[in-house]
């Protein structure tokens, strides 16, 4: 899919693109290639006289060729923006190019970004850019502010994450935690864990990203205090992050106390069994052993006489334990 986008009385315009005709009809400072086909970087070859980098897409560059600029002023930065999938949480890929300056199409700058899938902070600076103008002036605009809102982004999921753990901790502290659900609260605090660190990561990702365009000179200085302004957002979410560790931490740790309390009782159950037990079969033993008379053959109720004195012995200390409430 390609999209681009145009200044229209300071508003961002978005226009879906299916042919090399239309592309040539308009003058964007933004072009959106989702999962772009061979066709769409034709005509963005064609018309821009860009070619995309077949690894732009690659997940296993190495980091430090992740921030470079060309020697004909083009910049590339690849950056990862989260995904807050319920099911699958994670990170995608996001890869920018910008031409800052194109005299054959006389722009003042292009960005192109490449993406395998949909993202949310581009949903969002859409939606915000048709809504606020003035907000985006030209294709540096465009980047800072998806950097910015991704920190926004990251931030609204951190808080998502605070409830999460907010109902977790309150069922955990009450105590009444079963088997099944001590599994389930260790299956909601492990992804809960997976989503804080990657919004760690994520953050990490953004400050170098918007550190390589403070230190590329490109950005004048209105753009210059915005991105650090950005900065700024990201080191106050970092606290966040060390904080939701530290209490996923802790109900980790609760929630494996109490199931380790639950195993305890079930031991406390057979070792106090186990000694209530032990008169009934010391009688048995003895009554089991061979006499010169045997009690059964001289006596008619001898049977009868040690079930009852085997019930009474084991019944016994059994009452003892319920007063000691070692059977609670």
């Amino acid at each position: 899919m390609l999209n681009i986008f145009s200044l229209s009385n300071g508003r961002l315009v978005q226009e879906e693109i299916e042919s090399l005709e239309e592309l040539a009809q308009f003058q964007p400072i933004w072009v959106d290639l989702e999962s772009p086909t061979l066709e769409e970087k034709r005509w963005v070859k064609q018309h821009y006289g860009l070619s995309i980098p077949d690894d732009a897409m690659d997940l296993d560059i190495e980091e430090s060729a992740r921030f470079y600029e060309e020697d004909n002023g083009e910049l590339h930065i690849r950056s990862d923006f989260l995904l807050d999938d319920e099911e699958d949480p994670r990170s995608v890929r996001v890869a920018y190019i910008l031409n800052q300056h194109n005299t054959e199409l006389k722009s003042c700058g292009v960005l192109f970004s490449i993406h395998d899938e949909d993202i949310p902070v581009f949903r969002l600076l859409r939606l915000r850019a048709r809504r606020a103008p003035g907000l985006i002036e030209d294709a540096k605009d465009v980047l800072l502010k998806l950097f910015d809102a991704d920190a926004e982004y990251s931030a609204d999921t951190l808080e998502g994450i605070y409830d999460d753990l907010k109902h977790v901790s309150a069922r955990v502290l009450d105590g009444n935690v079963t088997d099944d659900y001590a599994q389930e609260v260790l299956a909601d605090i492990a992804r809960q864990e997976d989503l804080n660190g990657r919004i760690r990561r994520n953050m990490l990702d953004t400050r170098r990203a918007v550190s390589f365009m403070m230190r590329s000179k490109m950005l004048n200085a209105e753009q210059f205090e915005d991105a650090r302004q950005i900065l700024r957002d990201i080191e106050s979410l970092d606290s966040h992050t060390q904080f939701l560790f530290d209490k996923i931490n802790f109900l980790m740790d609760a929630t494996v106390g109490f199931l380790s309390i639950n195993q305890n009782k079930v031991i406390k159950i057979f070792s106090v069994a186990s000694v209530a037990l032990l008169p009934p079969t010391l009688i048995a033993s003895v009554y089991g052993m061979n006499f010169r008379v045997m009690p059964e053959l001289e006596w008619t109720y001898g049977y009868v006489y040690v079930i009852l004195l085997m019930i009474a012995s084991a019944v016994g200390p059994m009452l003892y334990f319920r007063k000691r409430g070692w059977l609670k």
